[in-house]
């Protein structure tokens, strides 16, 4: 019986400078603890080297082999599939140690804007607008007319009549319109990184969970801060922001509850006195055209105490006046005036 020998494969090599690749990845993944995933396709190389200029100190940006950088985060002891879906098509990688937050808002600072050319798609409505253009006419008033841009003549240079859009979002870039924006010097079309994720520590954050509209938190925490304030007044949490304001409102509380009842001090007895006036007075205007026969004369009531104290202020200020009083006979006389 005749043997055939199957010829067995060598051992194919790993060339050394996937080896390197892999070990420096490695080195990368573990000196930082934030990694970023960015797409690569349409950002221009030169526009690419300006941000990473900027970033130098910040962020170490890198492009590799998709499946190289995985057998890096393995051999890192990152072995999520969750970021693996992320490493699809062009990929720019940006390791950080700076917060995922922060690293998205540096990228949208150190964003540029370049001319839309033919095919492109616009993400923004384009308008032309109204005014001299500089161009001297010519040729390129047949690309006016064919974008349906109203122009006038005047003063040797083609003049837009109206502002017109000539672009929506979702539109696709002409060879016409790219080169009028080029021509008018609108530079519309953002280029920057664009994160797709970003890593810290086992989690996953996608690019849309980054964008933060700061504004919006700070009116959230003010809020938050006031709504703290209003709770520990209301409890009389005893820490010195709390405490001022608990006691003034405890002083107004108690206040307005001997108005109510009457109950007359030498501190508040201007004020209960002036409450009892303006309630007299407001009964008695009530009743006035009712029962003409009481022929009831209603005096204005005296303003409360707030009221006097602020007005003397700003009287202070502006005229240097001293402040005027309530004596015992402005009471006298109000309460007089009231029952005739």
């Amino acid at each position: 019986m005749a043997l055939t020998l199957k010829r067995v494969p060598k051992a194919s090599r790993i060339p050394e400078w996937k080896i390197k690749e892999v070990e420096e990845l490695v080195d990368l993944i573990k000196r930082h603890r934030v990694i970023g995933i960015a797409d690569l396709q349409g950002l221009p190389t030169a526009e690419l080297q300006k941000i990473k200029k900027k970033l130098l100190k910040k962020v170490v940006f890198r492009v590799t082999k998709n499946t190289l950088f995985k057998i890096a985060l393995k051999k890192a002891g990152i072995d999520n599939e969750e970021l693996f879906k992320y490493l699809e098509g062009q990929n720019l990688l940006l390791f950080t140690n700076i917060n995922p937050f922060e690293l998205y808002m540096l990228l949208e600072k150190h964003k540029t804007y370049t001319y839309y050319k033919p095919g492109d798609v616009t993400d923004k409505e384009i308008v032309i607008p109204a005014g001299n253009t500089g161009l001297s006419p010519g040729p390129i008033l047949s690309t006016f007319s064919k974008l349906k841009i109203p122009v006038r003549m005047q003063g040797g240079s083609i003049w837009v009549a109206k502002d017109v859009v000539v672009a929506k979002p979702g539109d696709k870039i002409s060879e016409e319109l790219a080169s009028i924006l080029q021509k008018l010097d609108i530079a519309l079309k953002e280029v920057k990184v664009r994160l797709k994720a970003a890593y810290e520590e086992g989690l996953i954050i996608p690019a849309d969970k980054l964008a933060i509209d700061i504004s919006e938190y700070e009116t959230n925490i003010a809020r938050a801060y006031m709504e703290a304030l209003a709770l520990g007044a209301e409890i009389a949490w005893p820490v010195p922001e709390v405490i001022e304001l608990a006691l003034k409102k405890a002083y107004l509380r108690a206040l307005a509850l001997s108005a109510e009842t009457g109950f007359i001090t030498p501190e508040n007895a201007e004020y209960v006195l002036m409450k009892a006036i303006a309630r007299a007075l407001a009964l008695a205007s009530a009743i006035a055209d009712k029962a003409p026969e009481l022929e009831l004369k209603v005096a204005v009531a005296p303003k409360p105490v707030e009221e006097k104290k602020e007005e003397a202020k700003k009287e202070e200020k502006e005229e240097e006046e001293e402040k005027e009083e309530v004596t015992e006979e402005d009471l006298a006389a109000g309460l007089g005036a009231l029952f005739g």
